[in-house]
């Protein structure tokens, strides 16, 4: 008698899971929407007040067995897994994300593409100096067989007594060397006005660390027609750098490139910590092209080359690296800078891994 009044105890509590089950699924249907008016509305998702506000009613409607406490904790898990639901809905939406499209994005700077099967090495100078420093590296990366160079010509630097670059002049001496040797160019641009006539002189715009979340600079890239290479801010997330990737592709343009260039943390073996979890997080989480820049990353000559080969065993699309005809006399970042027969060694290394 007993065993067969537990089976039926069972059974009302089977069909009180599902019923239970079904009134979540209804509630959790009712959160995406709401979720949705948030999102064009462009309301935060988590509201405390009406957190608090349903936490009261429910305490206040409590009639037992279970204590106010239990009650309490109990919603904020579904309240909690509403939140979640509603996050993860958001990343659905984004254009930059793995789940809005599911095939890789190729960015094509001219005939070279980004982010197909063969990984890219990019190099260059940190900053353009002169026209026989830029050509000397020119005519380096062309025997080398590399076909983008990188080269800064505005430098957001920490001081303002450091070397800020030589502007358009800069650019102008850096598609003179590169287009001497059939080379496409890489360098930063800080100022949106800055976009459209840079777009003259170099094939892709690169957005700094310190520039990441620019928005005003993020919206103007993503209104040019040119690819954009996005770095990572100094102490950005994950998240942070997709969304500032979405910046740009909702603009229109969705020619854009991720690149790792390492975060700030306490270390201080290295100038930056490289994630290397960040590339296949980033593949995993979004099409865009992810690279890898071991030269900021790193900030050490010595383990350039081990660092290029765990990016690409992660599956990075490219490693970027800076070289210097005479690194001892550069305007920036000389300490970190290959020299031409170092930059040599460091690709002959790489490639020899078959990476790349």
């Amino acid at each position: 008698m007993k065993t067969h009044s537990l089976e039926q105890l069972r059974n009302k509590l089977n069909i009180i899971n599902h019923n239970l089950l079904e009134l979540l699924s209804d509630r959790a249907r009712i959160v995406q929407e709401i979720g949705d008016v948030k999102e064009k509305q462009g309301t935060p998702k988590f509201d405390p007040v009406r957190e608090k506000e349903m936490l009261a009613k429910l305490v206040a409607a409590n009639k037992g067995p279970f204590d106010d406490k239990t009650i309490q904790y109990l919603f904020k898990q579904i309240f909690q897994a509403s939140l979640n639901l509603q996050e993860s809905e958001h990343k659905k939406h984004l254009l930059v994300s793995r789940k809005k499209q599911k095939e890789d994005t190729i960015v094509h700077i001219g005939d070279v593409a980004v982010g197909g099967p063969k990984p890219l090495m990019i190099a260059g100078p940190c900053s353009v100096e002169s026209y026989e420093q830029v050509r000397l590296v020119a005519k380096a990366l062309k025997e080398a067989g590399i076909p983008v160079m990188r080269g800064g010509a505005f430098k957001p630097r920490t001081s303002p007594y450091d070397f800020q670059g030589l502007g358009f002049e800069g650019l102008k001496i850096l598609k003179e060397a590169a287009d001497e040797f059939g080379l496409k160019t890489i360098s930063e641009i800080v100022d949106p006005r800055h976009i459209e006539l840079a777009s003259e002189y170099i094939d892709v715009i690169q957005i700094g660390a310190r520039n990441m979340q620019n928005f005003e600079l993020l919206k103007a890239a993503g209104e040019a027609q040119i690819p954009i290479l996005l770095k990572r801010g100094l102490a950005a997330t994950i998240d942070e750098f997709l969304h500032a990737a979405e910046y740009i592709v909702s603009r229109g343009n969705t020619q854009v490139m991720l690149i790792e260039r390492g975060i700030r943390t306490y270390e201080k073996a290295t100038r930056n910590t490289l994630d290397i979890s960040a590339v296949p997080i980033l593949k995993q989480e979004s099409h865009l092209p992810v690279l890898v820049d071991v030269t900021h990353s790193t900030g050490r000559k010595d383990i350039l080359a081990p660092c290029a080969k765990a990016a690409l065993a992660a599956g990075a699309d490219g490693i970027m690296v800076e070289v210097h005809p005479d690194p001892a006399t550069a305007l920036s970042d000389a300490a970190q800078q290959l020299n031409i027969d170092e930059f040599n060694l460091f690709y002959a290394s790489v490639k020899e891994s078959g990476l790349l």
